[in-house]
């Protein structure tokens, strides 16, 4: 199977989102307590439902809205699928793509199963005070997307 990698990559990061979320927000009740400083200002868990987008953009949009956004996801994970499979490329293109992905379907079951995404990541650092908060899969979806663009290049030099 030519895109195995991209595949492991997948199920690996919405995995790993999932189980974050579930340890962070539930085990850890984060939900609850709405705040843990674990390295402050570094790195802290700050608990928050993203109904939008990055950085709140359509926060307070309506249902329609969350479908809409579960639908652009799912589109953009199939034509990731269609672009790779086409093409075969080299095993970092194949994770870089699995991680996309993964990500962005660990969001979409959020959004399925809660109406929004659970957020809990918050870092600060150098006396900037960062007011938003991410999660596993929005690591998982800009390190697949800089791994497409970086990588894409070196797919075409190799073949």
């Amino acid at each position: 199977m030519g895109t195995r990698w991209m595949i492991w990559a997948a199920f690996a990061s919405l995995l790993l989102d999932q189980a974050s979320k579930y340890l962070v927000i539930h085990w850890m009740q984060l939900w609850r307590v709405h705040s843990i400083d674990v390295l402050p200002p570094l790195l802290n868990f700050r608990y928050g439902e993203n109904t939008g987008i990055n950085f709140g953009l359509f926060a307070n949009s309506s249902d329609v809205m969350r479908w809409i956004l579960i639908g652009l996801a799912v589109v953009i994970c199939v034509a990731v699928t269609i672009w790779i499979r086409g093409w075969h490329p080299q095993r970092w293109m194949q994770i870089s793509a699995g991680l996309v992905i993964g990500g962005a379907l660990g969001n979409v079951l959020d959004r399925l199963v809660f109406g929004y995404v659970q957020d809990f990541l918050n870092m600060s650092c150098c006396g900037f005070t960062n007011p938003t908060s991410f999660n596993v899969a929005d690591i998982f979806i800009f390190a697949g997307a800089a791994g497409l663009i970086f990588f894409e290049n070196r797919d075409k030099k190799a073949a």
